[in-house]
């Protein structure tokens, strides 16, 4: 997918969500959010989720092996919602993301192929809920952030992750079309022998923003 320079603001960049109907292959990044949109509409816990302000992207890990990121989510504002970051001497923004209809992305979920794929079933449905719980519930840009030293994890991984598995089970209860994901049982060398070619959205990572400081600063 390719990026355009909007004139919303200087340093703004547009993606194209969709794909071209006439590519062959398989739209990794459209099924990863209708599955997304598809849990976010069913599930109490994850309705306050706008998920056409939710960009899906995907990036190509360079080793094939298990450790490592197998998803991100990555907040386009700070704390409390904020497009400036003024904690710091240097003070930043973010750079912004638009559709190609003009409305902003207001989080940008990555999933990082293979080694997204080489996960089990239940796991890659645990690591996409893990990353959707990470979404503030006010839904503006910044992440959720739970009390004490460890803000985005709470003190627990291993129970969050827990949680998560409970998320997974109750969607998977509501009955949704098996069709939005089967895809997530096979690995990514089974994808490629089914589908063909594997393609989607490419966004790069948004980049911070120096601000100049005014001369009274």
């Amino acid at each position: 997918m390719r990026f355009k320079p909007t004139n919303q603001a200087q340093d703004a960049k547009r993606v194209t969500r969709g794909t071209s109907s006439n590519s062959t292959g398989f739209d990794f990044t459209s099924h990863i959010y209708y599955l997304c949109h598809d849990a976010c509409t069913r599930l109490p816990e994850l309705q306050h989720i706008d998920m056409q302000r939710v960009a899906v992207t995907f990036s190509q890990t360079r080793k094939q092996v298990s450790h490592g990121l197998y998803a991100s989510m990555t907040p386009m504002r700070f704390e409390g919602g904020s497009l400036q970051d003024t904690s710091e001497e240097q003070h930043y923004t973010v750079q912004r993301l638009f559709d190609e209809n003009g409305c902003e992305m207001m989080y940008i979920l990555r999933l990082y192929l293979p080694r997204f794929m080489e996960e089990s079933f239940q796991e890659k449905l645990v690591t996409i809920f893990h990353e959707l719980w990470h979404i503030s519930p006010d839904f503006n840009g910044d992440l959720r952030r739970h009390e004490g030293r460890c803000y985005l994890h709470t003190h627990s991984q291993q129970q969050y992750d827990v949680s998560m598995a409970q998320l997974v089970a109750k969607w998977l209860q509501l009955n949704p079309s098996p069709a939005l994901y089967a895809f997530l049982q096979y690995d990514f060398n089974e994808l490629h022998q089914r589908f063909g070619r594997i393609y989607g959205v490419k966004i790069a990572h948004p980049r911070l923003i120096p601000l100049k400081r005014r001369a009274d600063s």
